[in-house]
């Protein structure tokens, strides 16, 4: 049988189990120039949440009726296309289920992982995760070697790797994080120069104390509160790469109030800006050349936290939002490898 997470309703506020369902049906059997994939990661990232939404957005919405959208890897269990072969790990948007057909490479198709990667790497460092960081901080942000750089959520799956790509650029780098364990890991294991505790630090006072001469960049994934301590100290010339904004929860009505302190922007001559990394399709061989290149350095780590179960994919998006993962939050919903693989 198939699993499949239907969309049944359109959440209100954060998500909960209510909003979808978990129907079986057939295994689907590949056309011609199809191949059928056997789903073993699923990866959560905040922007599903906006995918909820009856609204504008980099994509549609999610249909009701429909298979939750969503990354994932798995492997190639039955193949009539000459694009994929029995074996072949894949990676790409396969949707809340057990079984996803594929039916051609490129950005909407589901594409062959390359030989010697860690499948479910191509959720993270190397999938859309690590192609934000890279993009945001290179193209935005425009580190050079020397600035002070500010990341929030650096213990989550963009922030920690957009922040420790800054440190391999030569940057002094702060991260802000929630609790002790997220802290130290940013400050351990990344290796950042700091790492402001937001459940415990007064965060614009710590800011004044760890950069008395302001922020240079500044990689915000969070928004709210998080976002106006930055502006109150960010440097002349500063550049503010929007990213995400976590602390909203992407819901839909009302959008939360604007920074209290936009007007840093002007007196500090900065610029603040946003992007998705599709705008770079074109770069992608080299932003996954410099990626590999600071991994196999030892300049880059990435976190995983991996639960197992199908059934826990809505309690995970919701987990998001409620700081509960340290780097990608990755779900296993079938055996790595596939027995006879």
């Amino acid at each position: 049988m198939n699993r499949q997470w239907i969309l049944v309703k359109r959440p209100v506020g954060m998500v909960d189990d209510s909003s979808f369902e978990l129907r079986s049906g057939p295994v689907p059997s590949p056309g011609p120039g199809e191949a059928l994939v056997r789903v073993v990661w699923l990866a959560f990232d905040p922007t599903q949440r906006g995918w909820l939404n009856d609204g504008p957005n980099y994509m549609d919405p999610v249909p009701l009726g429909e298979v939750m959208r969503g990354g994932g890897v798995g492997q190639v269990v039955a193949s009539d296309s000459a694009d994929y072969a029995v074996g072949d790990w894949v990676c790409g948007m396969v949707g809340w289920q057990d079984y996803a057909i594929a039916t051609g490479q490129g950005l909407l198709g589901l594409n062959v992982v390359p030989p010697n990667v860690d499948p479910k790497a191509m959720l993270s460092i190397f999938g859309a995760t690590g192609l934000t960081a890279y993009f945001g901080m290179i193209d935005i942000g425009k580190p050079a070697a020397g600035e002070t750089v500010l990341v929030s959520g650096a213990a989550g799956a963009t922030g920690s790797i957009a922040g420790q790509i800054a440190k391999a650029l030569g940057c002094r780098v702060i991260g802000i994080a929630g609790g002790t364990t997220k802290c130290t890991w940013v400050t351990e294991i990344a290796r950042l120069d700091a790492c402001i505790d937001y459940k415990t630090d007064d965060v614009e006072t710590r800011l004044r104390e760890l950069a008395p001469d302001g922020i240079d960049v500044f990689f915000d994934n969070v928004g709210g509160a998080v976002l106006d301590a930055a502006l109150a100290n960010i440097a002349e010339r500063a550049r503010i790469v929007v990213c995400g904004g976590i602390s909203s929860g992407y819901e839909v009505g009302e959008s939360p109030p604007g920074p209290r302190n936009y007007l840093q922007l002007g007196l500090k001559r900065a610029r603040m800006e946003g992007f998705i990394f599709l705008d770079y399709l074109d770069r992608f061989p080299e932003a996954f050349g410099r990626l590999h290149a600071w991994m196999t350095q030892g300049d880059i780590v990435y976190a995983e936290d991996i639960q197992e179960g199908l059934e826990l994919a809505p309690t995970l998006l919701r987990g998001l939002f409620e700081g509960r993962n340290l780097g990608k939050q990755l779900l296993r919903i079938a055996p790595d490898p596939l027995p006879g693989s």
